[in-house]
């Protein structure tokens, strides 16, 4: 899907929602970077502020092979270029942070990484491939989770926190309890 088709698409599904009265949408779980530009340029042309999330794979790169800070930056950029408003602030989902720690501590101090402000990670380390192939649910360790995810919070700046695929009580409970730890 180009950029354009996916504009096209996501347009009529936001003015809908903006009919509907919303004031803000999420595109979650996005796999590649023309889609995303689509969806955040149909948002800015019908005046709905947008977050986009884009879920990485092990390597920390979206299923499309682009790296998160060329996925944040060529979308700003995008927008910018074409006069229109920018996504409020981006997010990482459906990824464990075993898969995505490195990047951004990597990307520390760099414009794109202080545009990333949401963190809703999958309680598993498993490539999204072998969670796809297991006939149990892989929950993870809440404990440990917690802790990845505090870290972000307490040290980077990152505001919204949450779970994702294999997720449940325990492991936002260790969220929230390792986030107190001020």
């Amino acid at each position: 899907m180009s950029a354009n088709e996916a504009e096209a698409y996501h347009k009529h599904q936001i003015q809908a929602l903006k009919k509907a009265g919303v004031e803000m949408i999420t595109a979650y779980t996005m796999t590649n970077l023309p889609e995303s530009i689509g969806v955040a340029r149909a948002a800015a042309r019908s005046q709905v502020p947008i977050v986009i999330s884009a879920t990485v794979e092990t390597d920390g790169k979206l299923p499309d092979k682009t790296s998160l800070d060329a996925f944040i930056t060529a979308i700003d950029e995008e927008l910018t270029k074409a006069s229109l408003e920018k996504p409020l602030y981006y997010m990482i989902n459906c990824a464990h942070p075993d898969h995505f720690d490195q990047v951004l501590l990597d990307g520390a101090g760099k414009e794109w990484r202080k545009r990333l402000k949401g963190i809703r990670a999958n309680s598993s380390n498993k490539s999204h491939e072998e969670l796809d192939n297991l006939e149990t649910i892989d929950n993870g360790d809440p404990y440990q989770l917690g802790q990845s995810l505090s870290k972000w919070h307490l040290e980077n700046d990152v505001a919204v926190l949450g779970g994702c695929c294999g997720t449940d009580h325990r492991h936002i409970e260790q969220i929230l309890k390792h986030c107190n730890r001020i």
